[in-house]
């Protein structure tokens, strides 16, 4: 079966240049590491948003501000079976910060 769309580059999203801390051990121990495809916030600049798992049906997400984010590993790219790629890293926050966390849910009766 020949592959008939192969993957394509999507826009780079860059919260800033980050460099790579010193040392590994600090970081570990003042910031706690998030995962997920990272977005521009839609209004407000100071903010980015870190949607966990894009491609699954009920998505959640966390929202933090950009000085709190200390340094971004970039990791390998997630690939849909369309070949549409989303960017994934990991960000380093540092603790005690301020986010917010979100998940969707279908409002229903909980009665079976």
């Amino acid at each position: 079966m020949p592959i008939r769309k192969f993957p394509q580059e999507h826009e780079k999203f860059e919260i800033q240049a980050y460099k790579k801390p010193k040392s590994l051990k600090l970081l570990r121990d003042t910031h706690i590491a998030f995962t997920g495809s990272p977005r521009k916030h839609p209004y407000d600049p100071d903010r980015v948003i870190l949607i966990t798992d894009p491609y699954s049906r009920i998505t959640s997400y966390y929202e933090f501000k950009t000085a709190d984010v200390s340094y971004v590993e970039e990791m390998v790219n997630l690939v849909d079976m369309e070949g549409e790629t989303v960017a994934m890293a990991r960000i380093w926050v540092k603790k005690k910060s301020i986010g917010a966390r979100a998940s969707l849910f279908i409002v229903d009766d909980t009665t079976v």
